[in-house]
């Protein structure tokens, strides 16, 4: 079976690649892991990995220099980079130093899939693929989360919502999912969050039953005073000037 290395420092992307590789189809041990391209270097003096995943921007030795190094070292290689950084000059230098591929984090399945295959037919032109037996499970991709990440708040915004709690489940970063969620919505999750919690405070404010203290606290504020200096800041009006101007309105 071919030998995988995975350098990077931020532990999600590992995990992504992991997760989203599909390393029985394509005849490929589980990937070994290195968080930077010095540790990754003596790693591969140890294992000699075939195909090996690159990361840009890492402590201690960079991708270049890591590329630079490597493959002199292990010509037989085949480097995929993967970066978070959609510049030509980094891309160059990768392929000046032998990379066969360059992706953009957030790491997609069909594409890192796509890389591994151009990996492999460059160790062997000649090499098959099988199904593995057990089918592997289906991994959601970034795009998939980031519309779950949507329609769960739009039912829970009113709850203590961490973007943490979405990074952890989909093996994704949080300034992934921020910037994925910003690119398809207009909004960072918190944004997003706000919003909806904004849009129903105004709902409420126009029933002077509702107290503005119990209001904060339906919609997820446990101190009245942070929640009427959101609401200031998104309207530039308290909320009890909106619900007055509201109300006088209303009886015209």
């Amino acid at each position: 079976m071919y030998k995988a290395l995975i350098i990077d420092d931020e532990k999600p992307v590992q995990i992504a690649i992991q997760k989203l590789g599909n390393w029985n189809y394509y005849g490929i041990e589980p990937p070994q892991l290195a968080a930077n391209g010095k540790d990754a270097l003596q790693a591969m003096r140890e294992f000699h990995p075939d195909i090996v995943f690159v990361d840009m921007n890492m402590p201690v030795m960079d991708g270049v220099s890591f590329l630079q190094a490597a493959s002199g070292e292990f010509p037989d290689s085949q480097y995929i980079v993967v970066s978070g950084y959609d510049q030509f000059s980094y891309a160059q230098q990768a392929l000046h130093y032998g990379a066969c591929e360059y992706l953009l984090k957030p790491v997609e399945e069909e594409a890192l899939n796509g890389a591994i295959e151009k990996a492999i037919l460059r160790l062997d032109p000649d090499a098959s693929f099988q199904e593995s037996k057990e089918a592997p499970q289906r991994e959601i991709s970034p795009d998939e989360a980031v519309s779950i990440i949507k329609d769960y708040i739009d039912s829970n915004y009113c709850q203590n919502i961490k973007i943490t709690m979405f990074s952890e489940k989909y093996f994704f970063s949080t300034e992934y999912l921020t910037r994925l969620f910003r690119n398809k919505y207009g909004f960072t999750i918190y944004e997003y969050v706000l919003k909806l919690r904004m849009e129903r405070a105004k709902e409420l404010l126009a029933d002077e039953d509702n107290k503005i203290i119990d209001i904060a606290e339906r919609l997820g504020y446990t101190d009245n005073h942070y929640f009427s200096k959101a609401f200031r800041t998104c309207f530039n009006i308290t909320p009890s000037q909106y619900r007055k101007d509201f109300l006088e309105k209303k009886k015209q």
